[in-house]
């Protein structure tokens, strides 16, 4: 059974909120940003590299759009500035995070940390599992492994991770 997200919320020094279509142009950066790593090694001139950052950002939001339609895209802002995205669906039976994307300057500070045991504590209230896919050379699936997911048997390009949820004690 789904439960409610909030719309906006403050955890920390992050913020979230629903991301509107004026954040595209940063969402668009934000994309070539964490595939800023893989594109230097094409070799491709940079009108290539934005020509296929931008079609690439187009077919991932449709399809996100399509397998997730009741999923909250956030805008994660710090100290007012945006740096990053969350992409959650709480519709089915697990809690899904669909993406979560940071600003390469702003990784390795603890702020996905903070996003996912937001999930986790919200997902453990509930009593619902979670679940994520992840490319295996991610280095966040270490992450993900702390915080209780596990990697379920897969062929394909990425891992798919589950989480239980933490049990809880009946009151008495």
């Amino acid at each position: 059974m789904p439960s409610e997200l909030p719309a906006a919320l403050q955890l920390g020094s992050l913020q979230l909120r629903q991301s509107l279509a004026s954040d595209a142009d940063f969402l668009r950066a934000l994309y070539r940003d964490v595939r800023s790593d893989e594109l230097a090694l094409t070799g491709w001139p940079p009108e290539a590299i934005d020509a296929f950052c931008h079609s690439q950002f187009d077919f991932q939001r449709q399809h996100y759009r399509s397998y997730y339609p009741q999923a909250l895209h956030y805008l994660v802002e710090r100290d007012g500035q945006p740096v990053g995205r969350l992409i959650v669906d709480d519709s089915a039976d697990a809690l899904r995070v669909v993406d979560i994307s940071l600003l390469a300057a702003q990784r390795s500070q603890g702020l996905g940390s903070v996003l996912l045991r937001w999930l986790c504590n919200h997902a453990d209230a509930q009593q619902r599992p979670m679940a994520l896919s992840v490319e295996p050379q991610n280095r966040a699936r270490h992450l993900y492994g702390r915080l209780g997911f596990v990697q379920l048997p897969s062929d394909g390009l990425y891992w798919t991770m589950c989480r239980e949820p933490a049990k809880t004690e009946p009151a008495e």
